[in-house]
């Protein structure tokens, strides 16, 4: 058998070209691993230069870096009310300046007036590493900024809190600082839940109508102006569910504008306490009919001559000088009668009806507020003259929480800020019975039909109120001149939906007033006009077919020949 075989020098020369290859492959892959080692020798050492020069983060931007991107907050319709935006901010490294400071702060203080040149300049030569030159920069701006070439000025872009409605609900939303946390209104109070990642999705509803808010503000902010007053506060109360459609205080201020030199930041609704005056009596007559005190519509009181407490008199504005029964009492506004009911009810039960609606304590709600003035003492004087709103001071939205309870037939509930889901109101506490709260119903319509509030009528609303004009405290007694007016009204009063109250700080009479500051001049028709404007906004369709009926109480008031309704 014959066996070939290959040649010898063949196996040789092809484990020579195997061997050959095998090193060309691991010079190539040495090569490669010398050129990525190479780039990443670059990159670390870039990034350890850009580490070494870098300026160390200022404590904001820390803090921006670590708070989580703040949610937004709508009205009880969405509306957007609160929204986190991407903005510019404008900064500058002093130290890296290499132009002109002072021409710099010159140009600086052009583009941006809001501070001046010298402000510019010392904030250019402070020496700090860096420092904002302006926050919520529009892109306008920046470009301009820009242009001037400098290139210690820097621009960021980070997350900024927008209030789209400006001036609009700004009491109820309140403020952040600089850190993004709310510090007052529904920013602090919902911090937690906006600022929480794992609870971040849809926004936040408010129980705040925009619409309705605006036609408030709209009209207080058109009285405050017509009669020269200090402030105005306003509030619009569901009394069914104690939800605030709407909440303004006046002067307000703008969100967007923090530090800006902004004043108004004190909620007059729920921070300001003031004696309501007037706006108490139906509360007492409620209690007093409640209480078994008055049992008869009929019952009358003496108002014929002013009534004596000491070295002082109650007297009536519009002094009748004759018996009142209960429906005149009201209609006409008497102190004097209310006083002698008062007494006739005594110090517990007074005392028991305005702690059982909250008076001693602040008021039920989610922003800020105040406790109120409670009487030191509890004699004789102080239970005549609370039952007309003085001796004790309270906030306009105690006084709207009384309201919403005496006209939706007995039940006291906390007023809210939060939308509040179908069925799910506040179970609350009953304060009238629902007779005594049917029977006010009737009552407060005829304020409004017959004396002292028909001013505040809004056709088609039937509209139920209360006149409150107090004199206004201050150094050596009170002010006879200056005083706090306000309306306290609730509609439809056949089927109560809304409580609306409009309250004007020290007033000035016009010629239209005849010179008159009461609440009756100036309050009142506020709050006819905001009924008017927000009737259908809030599902309350006007019909000028329908009332309370109040034909049993209208034999009680008396008339001589040519009387007129009553002013106040």
């Amino acid at each position: 058998m014959i066996v070939l075989t290959a040649p010898p020098t063949a196996d040789r020369r092809n484990g020579a070209g195997r061997h050959a290859l095998v090193q060309t492959a691991q010079a190539r892959l040495m090569i490669l691993l010398l050129l990525f080692a190479a780039g990443v020798l670059i990159v670390v050492g870039r990034l350890a230069m850009l580490a070494w020069s870098a300026e160390p983060a200022t404590g904001r931007d820390v803090a921006a870096m670590l708070t989580p991107v703040r949610g937004d907050i709508v009205d009880r319709h969405g509306a957007p009310l609160a929204r986190t935006i991407d903005a510019w901010s404008i900064g500058v490294h002093p130290d890296k300046v290499i132009g002109d400071k002072r021409q710099l702060a010159d140009s600086l203080a052009e583009l941006m007036p809001d501070r001046g040149a010298d402000d510019y300049y010392r904030a250019l030569t402070s020496g700090s590493t860096f420092t904002y030159l302006q926050r919520r920069a529009l892109p306008e701006l920046v470009n301009s900024v820009n242009a001037l070439g400098e290139p210690g000025i820097a621009f960021a872009r980070e997350p900024e809190r927008l209030y789209p409605q400006t001036t609009l609900a700004a009491h109820a939303l309140g403020l952040l600082d600089f850190d993004g946390h709310g510090v007052t209104g529904m920013e602090k109070h919902l911090d937690p839940k906006l600022t929480n990642p794992a609870l971040r999705g849809a926004p936040v509803p408010l129980s705040l109508d925009l619409r309705v808010q605006g036609a408030l503000e709209s009209e207080l902010g058109r009285a405050m102006a017509t009669f020269g007053a200090a402030g105005a506060a306003g509030v619009i109360l569901d009394v069914d569910t104690g939800e605030v459609m709407a909440i303004a205080s006046l002067p307000s201020f703008n969100p967007n504008r923090m530090g800006k030199g902004d004043s108004g930041i004190l909620n007059n609704v729920t921070q300001s306490v003031y004696e309501l005056g007037s706006t108490f009596k139906p509360l007492v007559m409620a209690e007093a009919i409640d209480t078994g005190v008055v049992t008869s519509m009929a019952k009358r009181y003496d108002a014929t001559a002013p009534l004596r407490i000491g070295r002082f008199h109650i007297r009536d504005d519009h002094a009748q000088k004759r018996w009142l029964n209960v429906p005149e009492t009201l209609v006409h506004s008497s102190n004097i009668a209310t006083a002698r009911v008062a007494e006739e009810m005594g110090q517990a039960k007074m005392e028991h009806l305005f702690r059982k609606l909250g008076f001693d304590t602040a008021p039920d709600i989610e922003i800020e507020k105040a406790r109120p003035i409670w009487p030191a003492n509890w004699g004789r004087s102080t239970t005549l003259t609370t039952a007309y709103g003085h001796g004790i001071a309270i906030t306009p939205l105690h006084l709207a929480s009384a309201y919403a309870a005496m006209v939706n037939g007995g039940t006291w509930r906390p007023a809210t800020m939060l939308k509040v889901p179908q069925g799910k109101a506040a179970t609350g506490r009953r304060v009238f019975s629902e007779t005594t709260s049917a029977r006010m119903r009737q009552l407060m319509r005829l304020v409004v039909l017959e004396g002292t509030g028909r001013r505040g009528e809004a056709p088609g609303y039937r509209v139920g109120a209360k006149t409150g004009t107090a004199e206004k405290p201050g150094a050596g007694g009170y002010n006879k001149r200056v005083n706090v007016s306000t309306f306290a009204a609730a509609f439809p009063m056949d089927a109560p939906r809304y409580v609306v109250i409009a309250m004007l700080d020290s007033p000035k009479g016009t010629a239209e007033t005849f010179g008159f500051t009461g609440a009756a001049w100036t309050a009142a028709p506020v709050v006819s006009r905001v009924i008017s404007r927000t009737g259908p906004l809030l599902g309350v369709v006007p019909d000028m077919n329908r009332d309370i009926n109040v034909s049993e109480l209208m034999p009680l008031l008396w008339r001589a020949a040519g009387d007129k309704k009553v002013d106040q």
